[in-house]
């Protein structure tokens, strides 16, 4: 490649729209209501961003009451102060409940101390009555601000030098019962916390063919019981929102025992802790125990996991979730003007948006009202598409219907996975079958990849025969890299056959997840970590994020000598303060010549006396594993979604005679933006390097700046428009979501 490729491609990535100012202004920040991991990646990215530019920023320790009682409950905070907090669960300012800020006197008194420390920007960082406690103070600032001078606590310049407060929310919950969001933060950790206790019963209930009740959080919302039977393949889940029909406990216990007959040696029931009837009594797990001992004689225990969810290291969702809404917090501060009403940044897709916090705390009470009145269908519809979505996908998944009732589709539809295993891809092959048996499909299993299609390793596969692979590592099914190339025709005829009228192709590229990666040390020390990913820089990028790199070198954005020195200077420095860890990552084909071991040298020989070094290359073991919850959730429903495409297709070209094939029939299926999109691979030929197998245009490489922001280098970031708000609305049914 030449230098004019070089600067091009670094050129037209540093174009970026607008600089912003924080000089004179001031933050503050805090966390208040229930704790949820991933609040310290909040806290650290506002307090880094509004730092970066120009501004002060406060920490307001113990939430409202810290506000309330002022004095050193309200501190600067610099650079360093959110030093390594990135891996820490909690909130290192703490929350507190705060009775005091519920009465005007006790606002009173937060507005004079945040007004002598001239915070008139608030970041607040929890749940919906924390977000409509900051709304309604905001509402009452200037009334407050003219109090305070009446009885002389402020004088009248102070009135008019802070005569607004902008307020900016974050939903720090891990119930994700927030609406106006896909994902609240803390919600994913708080999954694989739930995930690893279903994972550890699995295996002492298999061996003693046992029944486990297994109760999580979620007193108004069902979403972690509902995600988390959907990403262990639960036979049951009660949830406040659907409450089972009248004559639950006969159909349950008919479920169960059907599994039984299957062969099936445990059976798993997810119970929210608010789960209602009907009539909206409660469901408790110990009442589910009682009936399935009284009905089925089954050997039934129950777990009920408690605070344990909330606790633990933050996942790598989590952690860059956090700081991306942080980031995006401060600039709606330093955007807003008198008129900008507060708003709540969310996540839509793998988009940061942000809407007006009046409409997301009226939706989310509309939830319960709808609840409370009994109206169930209303209050799923409510909660949004992606809850909508993952409730149809389960109910679909989890319940069998007799062979006979099910109309015949004549058609064949096979499952193949191909290129490097993924965790994640058991769960797609499950849905996918499940669905294309539902759809009156009858399904095979190709083992092997293509090498295996070509030889004719293909079976029939039913219902039972994915029974608990979603929690399943690496591909069952196997999967080699070998490309079709020579051996199409053989495949051609496996296909006439076997009479395959649709394949579903699991696979890509090189298809890994994301890396969470956390180094710290007693003493000074820096760690060069290469990751995997081909030429695509996605893992070291966003690992970098989550783990708080201060480099990430790939491929996506050429570097030089003069790079690597600037970044050794930059991190000699900040090892002579009291940070005492540094990151490093590179991609494995970020450059033919600056190598891991090239990079870990350089760094060793220029740290000399401030700093030792280590390396790892961390290979294989990134596709190792169990899957986490997001790709057991994702890779089922994207495959859900697949096989209802193919099966649409399929009734397209029915009673057309021979049909030839149109672009619009072999498509890829996955997030872009806000929504699943199946893009044809026609059109996706015109955007993809096959060179380097990356796409010409990568979306999370917006990202970058803010890596580097956070790390201290000085870059320039995209920024929204100004006061760029957007209403929550219902989307329709044929809209997809994306998480």
């Amino acid at each position: 490649m030449d230098d004019d490729d070089v600067s091009a491609r670094k050129g037209s990535f540093r174009k970026f729209l607008e600089h912003l100012s924080g000089a004179g202004k001031a933050i503050g920040v805090l966390t208040s209501g229930g704790d949820a991991q991933g609040m310290n990646a909040a806290v650290r990215a506002v307090v880094r961003m509004g730092i970066y530019v120009g501004a002060k920023v406060y920490f307001i320790y113990e939430g409202y009451q810290g506000m309330v009682d002022g004095g050193s409950n309200i501190v600067e905070a610099n650079w360093e102060s959110v030093s390594s907090i990135l891996q820490v669960g909690g909130t290192i300012i703490g929350s507190a409940r705060c009775k005091a800020f519920r009465t005007r006197e006790g606002r009173l008194k937060a507005a004079g101390n945040l007004v002598q420390r001239g915070i008139t920007n608030l970041c607040v960082i929890g749940g919906d009555g924390s977000l409509t406690g900051a709304n309604i103070f905001r509402k009452e600032w200037s009334g407050l601000l003219k109090e305070l001078a009446e009885n002389g606590d402020i004088d009248r310049e102070e009135v008019q030098k802070h005569a607004y407060l902008n307020v900016v929310g974050m939903v720090g919950s891990i119930d994700n019962d927030f609406c106006g969001t896909d994902m609240t933060i803390g919600t994913d950790s708080a999954l694989h916390r739930i995930i690893e206790v279903v994972d550890a019963i699995m295996t002492t209930a298999q061996s003693h063919q046992r029944t486990f009740v297994l109760e999580v959080m979620g007193r108004h919302c069902g979403y972690l019981a509902l995600v988390s039977a959907l990403a262990c393949g639960a036979d049951w889940v009660f949830l406040p929102e659907s409450p089972p029909e009248e004559g639950w406990q006969e159909n349950m216990c008919v479920k169960l025992s059907e599994n039984r007959a299957r062969k099936k040696r445990l059976n798993i029931i997810i119970v929210a802790e608010g789960a209602i009837d009907t009539q909206n009594k409660p469901i408790t797990s110990e009442q589910i125990k009682e009936l399935v001992v009284t009905q089925l004689g089954y050997d039934t225990r129950v777990t009920i996991l408690g605070h344990v969810q909330r606790g633990g290291t933050p996942s790598a969702f989590d952690r860059i979730l956090a700081s991306r809404m942080g980031v995006e917090a401060v600039v709606a501060l330093l955007q807003a003007t008198p008129e900008t009403p507060a708003c709540v940044v969310s996540l839509s897709g793998n988009q940061a948006v942000r809407l007006p916090l009046v409409e997301c705390v009226q939706m989310t009470q509309d939830v319960q009202k709808a609840m409370d009145e009994r109206r169930f269908k209303d209050a799923v519809r409510l909660r949004g598409r992606s809850f909508e979505s993952n409730l149809n996908t389960y109910k679909r998944l989890a319940i069998k219907m007799p062979d006979d009732q099910i109309p015949k589709s004549n058609c064949n539809v096979a499952v193949i996975n191909v290129g490097a295993p993924a965790a994640g891809m058991n769960a797609a092959v499950r849905s996918a079958v499940r669905v294309g048996i539902s759809e009156g499909h009858k399904m095979f299993a190709i083992y092997d990849g293509f090498e295996g299609f070509a030889k004719g390793q293909i079976k029939e596969i039913g219902w039972a025969d994915v029974g608990g692979w979603t929690g399943q590592g690496g591909s069952i099914l196997g999967t080699k890299r070998t490309l079709p190339g020579k051996s199409l025709e053989a495949i051609a005829e496996q296909m006439r056959t076997h009479s395959i009228n649709a394949l579903l192709i699991i696979g890509g590229f090189e298809t890994c997840d994301r890396i969470k990666q956390s180094a710290s040390g007693t003493k000074r020390r820096v760690f060069i970590i290469e990751t995997m990913g081909g030429y695509c820089g996605y893992l070291a990028n966003m690992g970098g994020l989550a783990a708080g790199a201060d480099a990430a070198y790939i491929f996506e954005e050429p570097f030089d000598i003069r790079d690597l020195q600037a970044n050794v200077e930059h991190l000699t420095e900040k090892m002579k303060t009291t940070i005492q860890r540094g990151l490093v990552l590179r991609n494995e084909s970020c450059s033919e010549h600056y190598t891991t071991d090239f990079i870990y040298h350089l760094y060793s020989e220029e740290g000399k006396g401030v700093f030792d070094c280590r390396k790892n290359v961390l290979g294989h073991m990134q596709q190792g594993g169990a899957p986490s919850p997001f790709d057991r959730n994702f890779g089922t429903k994207i495959s859900a979604r697949a096989m209802q495409w193919i099966s649409t297709k399929l009734k397209e070209a029915q009673g057309k005679g021979k049909r030839f094939m149109t672009d619009d029939c072999v498509c890829v299926l996955g997030i872009s933006k806000r929504n699943l999109l199946f893009q044809p691979v026609a059109q996706l030929k015109k955007e993809t390097d096959f060179e380097h197998r990356i796409p010409k245009e990568q979306w999370w490489l917006k990202l970058r700046p803010l890596m580097k922001i956070l790390a201290k280098y000085k870059a320039s970031y995209e920024v929204s428009d100004p006061g760029q708000l957007e209403h929550v609305h219902h989307r329709g049914h044929e809209e997809p979501a994306a998480i």
